[in-house]
């Protein structure tokens, strides 16, 4: 007995000297070796949250959050003011810092200029230079008034160079003057739903109401890259061609060095002037990732390189950390407010019955009237939801494609997408003449 009374005895004073150690030191998870594994199955709580767990408990991954996922993974070490990195398959936003700050964006406005000149003339017109245009400051081809160039060969100087005279060329021929030729961007910038984009200037020289942001801009790179010429022309390394009247012969070079610097880059754009910074929109496809970057007001002189530095930054962190899924695969399903398991309700084939009162069928059948997410890149601490949320009792009488709820997609709470839930068929009402109808049909089939 006395045996055993000591050892309960020395059990205590052993308890009583290592709690507080436990207590007082909220960074231990488990103790090493056999002798004080027990140390590490204690759950010691403090303001609801665990600060010691046994092996291979969440709290043991310094990777997880508290909620079980991953803990989001800061980009840090960006030259760039502003900086924006998107998913060019659907222009979600993956990334960015003042991403919707209006920025002067110097050349880059040149992706604008071009997408306008693909689409509103052909590459075998010819361009003839106005004085206006032969007097546009540096970067210049050096072009004469009153010569003729074929306009397929000017678009190569105007991308791979970026010459503001031949833009402004360019902008007086399809546009009419440069005014008209920018009522044309800003009439794309509209139908593109940018709202913090203008144009001013065709060829992106400082001027007072000349602006987009980080995230607008990433958009209108990724809507010129869906263009196989624009590709063509941004991605061609070096192009040689000829004035059509004296035959003055030219040579231009690509000056954008991120096609060289990662597997699948693209391209797209260098800019730069004093007001505007070193600013560049670099795109790249690999796999499953087509990305787009974007850096405004990236350094002044002599930091010309710290937009290369940006760009492979920006990407390498998409490559990393984003993986195309089903967005239903990950999704959190709320039917009503209520958690659903997803194999419980099929959004793509699910037909809602609702409980139709006053009406010639007591349910109608809806469905949603729209197309789930497309896989999409997800970051491992990003959490996708589904909301559905429809009327649980409808009076007649119902119409065919009536609008009785909705479906709406969420990643981190922020609505990413959505659609309507409608009806399928038509309950009408109960009145007198459909009483009158019902009652004659019975009586003419026999039934008393």
């Amino acid at each position: 007995m006395e045996l055993l009374r000591k050892k309960k005895l020395l059990r205590l004073c052993l308890f009583c000297v290592l709690c507080p150690l436990i207590f007082e030191n909220p960074r231990i998870v488990h103790a090493k070796g056999e002798e004080d594994f027990w140390i590490g199955k204690l759950m010691i709580k403090s303001g609801g949250k665990f600060l010691a767990a046994a092996p291979g408990d969440d709290a043991d991954n310094p990777g997880l959050g508290q909620d079980g996922r991953a803990e989001k993974v800061e980009l840090q070490g960006l030259y760039s003011y502003a900086s924006c990195l998107i998913d060019a398959d659907n222009d979600r936003v993956l990334f960015e810092r003042h991403g919707s700050e209006p920025l002067p964006m110097a050349s880059t406005t040149k992706i604008m200029t071009l997408i306008v000149i693909l689409e509103h003339a052909s590459m075998d017109e010819i361009v003839t230079v106005s004085k206006n245009a032969a007097a546009q400051p540096d970067v210049q081809l050096n072009i004469r008034s009153g010569e003729q160039y074929r306009l397929g060969d000017l678009v190569y100087s105007l991308m791979l160079e970026s010459h503001n005279d031949v833009a402004v060329a360019l902008a007086e021929h399809v546009g009419g003057s440069v005014e008209g030729f920018c009522a044309l961007m800003n009439a794309k910038a509209a139908a593109l739903g940018l709202s913090d984009t203008c144009f001013e200037t065709p060829n992106g020289l400082d001027a007072e109401n000349h602006h987009t942001s980080a995230i607008e801009l990433s958009k209108i790179a990724s809507y010129a890259i869906r263009n196989p010429e624009f590709i063509k022309i941004t991605n061609t390394t070096s192009y040689q061609f000829n004035e059509l009247t004296t035959n003055r012969s030219f040579s231009v070079t690509n000056k954008n060095r991120f096609l060289y610097m990662m597997d699948g880059a693209i391209g797209i754009k260098t800019g730069f002037t004093g007001k505007a910074g070193y600013c560049f929109v670099g795109a790249l496809k690999r796999g499953e990732h087509t990305l787009i970057a974007t850096m405004l007001a990236c350094g002044w002189p002599p930091n010309k390189n710290y937009k290369w530095s940006d760009t492979k930054k920006l990407m390498e962190y998409g490559l990393e950390h984003f993986r195309r899924v089903p967005f239903k695969e990950r999704a959190v399903l709320l039917v009503n407010g209520k958690e659903t398991a997803s194999g419980e309700f099929d959004i793509e084939k699910e037909r809602i019955t609702i409980p139709v009162t006053g009406g010639t069928a007591d349910f109608v059948a809806a469905q949603p009237k729209g197309e789930i997410p497309a896989p999409l890149l997800l970051a491992d601490w990003e959490q996708p939801s589904i909301e559905v949320s429809y009327l649980e009792q409808l009076d007649a009488p119902v119409a065919k494609g009536e609008v009785v709820g909705s479906v709406t997609y969420y990643i981190d709470s922020v609505e990413y997408a959505s659609c309507f839930i409608r009806t399928v068929e038509e309950v009408p009402e109960i009145d007198f003449w459909y009483c009158l109808r019902y009652v004659i049909t019975k009586w003419n089939s026999g039934v008393q």
